[in-house]
């Protein structure tokens, strides 16, 4: 039997940290590119750290996601899932826990990957979180785009300091994004951080590469998701 996804109901934005305000902000930008037809209703999880930085950061938050899935679908009203943080924790799970009910599941990494990557298109990631870089070069190579991929470009500063100063973190995202398209030839540019999403925003109009912004990224393939 085929499911209707083209039924009511909201994206329902999970954040894989505890910061509130990051959450608002993902919602923000989600409601944005979903327009107003499609409501976005942001979920924090109930436990974790405030920033997802280190491996050990994203193997804690995959249960709070599975578990914040799992009650925004428990609630109904629910047309998909977004895990909104880079590193996608949780995302098999629940992809796999939400496919009896035919609700769509998208991560923000992946979905932010593979449309940087379509059509063959070399690509490279700026982000702030360098003990996330091995976690970062395995996803790409578990998607099958390591013949496409040009590198990851790293930010100076802790991640924590950057946040908390957006000027300077716009400023150093910029030098990764230039780096990422003049030293190592990417024709797009994936900028590898939900909390990140109001700065890729502003970089897509600063950057002459194409920056790809993953909270949009994501929307559009839920988008897909929903109408095909």
């Amino acid at each position: 039997m085929r499911v209707d996804r083209t039924r009511a109901g909201a994206v329902v934005l999970v954040n894989p940290n505890t910061s509130t305000a990051t959450t608002a902000m993902m919602t923000v930008l989600a409601r944005r590119a979903l327009g107003p037809a499609r409501p976005v209703r942001g979920v924090t999880v109930a436990r974790g750290p405030g920033m997802l930085t280190d491996p050990e950061a994203l193997r804690a938050a995959a249960p709070e996601v599975l578990a914040a899935g799992l009650r925004a679908t428990a609630e109904g009203d629910c047309a998909a899932l977004l895990v909104a943080a880079f590193g996608d924790p949780g995302l098999a799970r629940l992809r796999e826990a939400a496919a009896p009910a035919g609700i769509p599941v998208v991560g923000l990494g992946e979905a932010a990957l593979l449309e940087a990557a379509a059509e063959g298109t070399r690509f490279g990631i700026a982000t702030t979180t360098p003990l996330l870089a091995d976690a970062i070069h395995a996803r790409v190579t578990a998607l099958g785009l390591a013949d496409r991929y040009t590198g990851l470009r790293l930010t100076a500063g802790a991640p924590e300091r950057l946040s908390a100063d957006p000027v300077l973190l716009l400023d150093r995202l910029e030098r990764a994004v230039r780096a990422c398209a003049e030293r190592d030839g990417a024709r797009a540019v994936v900028i590898g951080g939900g909390p990140l999403g109001e700065a890729a925003e502003e970089l897509r109009v600063r950057c002459a590469v194409r920056v790809v912004a993953p909270v949009p990224a994501a929307c559009r393939a839920i988008t897909r998701l929903l109408t095909e």
